[in-house]
C-alpha cells in the first residue's frame, strides 16, 4: 500500500485543529457544533489508505478510514483537555470498531493528533481513565498521528440539525445530545 500524501490543514490564526472519531460522525458533529470556542465542524473520513473515499466505500469497511469530525477551536475559550473530556464522555471508548448498533472499523474510537501536545494529552487521559476504572472495560481508543482528512459528502454535513425528525436522529443522536447538554451546559454556545 502506498502512503497517502498528508492533508494540509490551514488553521485560522489563534485557533487549533482537532480530528476525532467516536462512531457515526452525525453524532459527534451534533455535539461539537454547540460548544463555545468551536468553529467549522466538518464530518469526514480519516485514518485510512484510500484517497478521496466515498461514503459507500467507507461503509464497506475496507478503506481503513474512520468516520470523524474535524474542527477548529479557540484555545482561549476551550482547551484541548476540554475537547478530550467531552470526547470520552459522549461515547463508549471500550468497544472495538463499534458504537451501539453501528459496527465496523469505520466506527472506531480514534484521536488523530496534530501535535505532540495533543498526543501527550490524549495518552494521559486514556491512561488516567483506565487507571481510575472509569469504564468497566479497558479503553480501546486509537491514538495516532493525523495524516489525512477527506470531507464527507454534502448531505452528511450538519446532519442532525437538518434531519432531527429522522428515526436515527430521534433514537440515537437526540439522547446523546440531550445528555451532553445537561452535563456540559456551561460550555454551550
Amino acid at each position: 500500500m502506498n502512503e497517502l500524501p498528508k492533508t494540509e490543514v490551514n488553521v485560522p490564526e489563534g485557533y487549533e485543529v482537532a480530528t476525532l472519531g467516536s462512531g457515526c460522525f452525525w453524532c459527534i458533529e451534533a455535539i461539537y457544533q454547540d460548544l463555545k470556542g468551536v468553529e467549522d465542524v466538518r464530518s469526514g473520513y480519516s485514518g485510512g489508505h484510500v484517497s478521496d473515499p466515498s461514503y459507500k466505500l467507507i461503509t464497506s469497511g475496507t478503506s481503513g478510514h474512520a468516520e470523524v469530525i474535524q474542527f477548529y477551536f479557540d484555545p482561549k475559550v476551550i482547551s484541548y483537555s476540554d475537547v478530550l473530556e467531552i470526547f470520552w464522555s459522549t461515547h463508549d471508548p471500550t468497544t472495538l470498531n463499534r458504537q451501539g448498533n453501528d459496527v465496523g472499523p469505520q466506527y472506531r474510537s480514534a484521536v488523530f493528533y496534530h501535535t505532540d501536545e495533543q498526543r501527550e494529552l490524549a495518552e494521559h487521559f486514556k491512561s488516567k481513565l483506565n487507571e481510575e476504572k472509569v469504564f468497566d472495560k479497558p479503553i480501546v481508543t486509537e491514538i495516532t498521528p493525523f495524516s489525512n482528512f477527506y470531507v464527507a459528502e454534502d448531505y452528511h454535513q450538519n446532519y442532525y440539525k437538518l434531519n432531527a425528525g429522522q428515526a436515527y436522529c430521534q433514537y440515537v443522536i437526540r439522547p446523546k445530545v440531550e445528555k451532553f447538554k445537561k452535563v456540559f451546559a456551561d460550555r454551550l454556545k
